[in-house]
């Protein structure tokens, strides 16, 4: 049964410290959203993420099921994301995103400037084959305008509401099927450039974003493997070894 399943999931969790919270039932059959804890490390957060899915597909196949991380699995039914929320403290634990305002700061608005002014050039990582495209669907709980929001679910970043204190982003691009050092590395870099730069975002976007004619993430792997390779800023955000090799390895699988 998935008592089983997640019981044993609890245990092995424990067992390797990771901060498995929260699992609840999702739109398509057999789906499930588990959150991890926020860790303050994005390489130890990444860590557990990788570890993570290895230990649902183990756990899977010993109670006979089969545990996928496809972006979209089954035509008809959601596909499966990867959010991935993140906020900044400053060396007193002070979070910047938050200025006691339910807007939050101007550092905030930078950060999500930089994420979506880099979104088409990064969504090669965060969609990286070619089912990622089949979950990039209006309509579907995953984004396809570049847009966000406050507690907006079909922009691309939603700022979620509740205290203040715990202000902070919600990147809801990447797919299940995203490397999560990657996906870290790249929201990262794009929160980075926006804040150094002091970028302005467009107004949030109130209401169902997928009825309006935005800019759009790239709608098909060939289009994204075309954005990262003429990318102006991919450069400075990753090794030049690494977008080489990772953009002819893209191009060769989809040849």
């Amino acid at each position: 049964s998935n008592e089983d399943f997640f019981n044993e999931l609890y245990e092995v969790c424990a067992k390797f410290d990771i901060p498995m919270e929260g699992i609840s039932s999702e739109n398509a059959p057999g789906q499930f959203e588990i959150n991890l804890k926020h860790k303050d490390d994005p390489l130890i957060a990444a860590d557990y993420a990788v570890l993570f899915k290895r230990f649902i597909k183990g756990i899977a196949k010993r109670c006979n099921k089969k545990a996928t991380f496809m972006a979209k699995p089954f035509p008809g039914i959601a596909g499966s994301g990867m959010h991935v929320h993140m906020s900044l403290l400053d060396k007193t634990g002070h979070n910047v995103f938050n200025d006691d305002s339910d807007l939050g700061s101007g550092m905030l608005k930078h950060a999500v400037a930089g994420i979506l002014e880099n979104m088409i050039d990064s969504t090669l990582i965060l969609a990286p084959h070619f089912n990622s495209y089949k979950r990039l669907r209006p309509g579907t709980h995953a984004p396809t305008n570049i847009c966000w929001g406050y507690e907006n679910r079909t922009a691309a970043v939603r700022i979620p509401g509740g205290n203040n204190t715990s202000k902070r982003i919600e990147h809801r691009v990447a797919g299940a099927d995203a490397n999560p050092y990657l996906v870290l590395s790249s929201v990262l870099a794009s929160v980075l450039d926006g804040i150094k730069h002091k970028k302005v975002p467009p107004a949030p976007f109130f209401g169902d974003t997928y009825r309006e004619k935005l800019k759009q993430i790239p709608q098909s792997w060939d289009q994204a493997i075309e954005c990262f390779e003429h990318s102006k800023t991919n450069g400075n955000f990753y090794p030049e070894v690494f977008c080489k090799v990772f953009k002819d390895c893209k191009r060769q699988e989809l040849e």
